[in-house]
């Protein structure tokens, strides 16, 4: 796949910390439920982070992020030549 994006340190940064709170929250969460006996619902959750849960995926999975204003801007971009 060919995304247009823009890979400033600061920016890989910043998208990096989000995937990482990500991560931690998911894992947290499913944490809670299993210890809640909350089997469906901890497995509904891993179902949908699975690729992020599996410690040999977890690196690999692609993540793609926008900002609303760079995506609209882009994409005026591209429409008005």
């Amino acid at each position: 796949m060919n995304f247009f994006y823009d890979t400033d340190e600061e920016t890989t940064a910043r998208i990096s910390e989000y995937r990482d709170n990500i991560y931690d929250n998911v894992v947290d969460r499913f944490r809670e439920l299993i210890a809640d006996n909350a089997m469906d619902n901890a497995l509904a959750l891993a179902d949908e982070f699975f690729e992020w849960m599996d410690p040999n995926q977890c690196e690999e999975e692609p993540t793609i992020f926008f900002h609303e204003q760079e995506l609209k801007k882009r994409y005026n971009q591209l429409r008005n030549g």
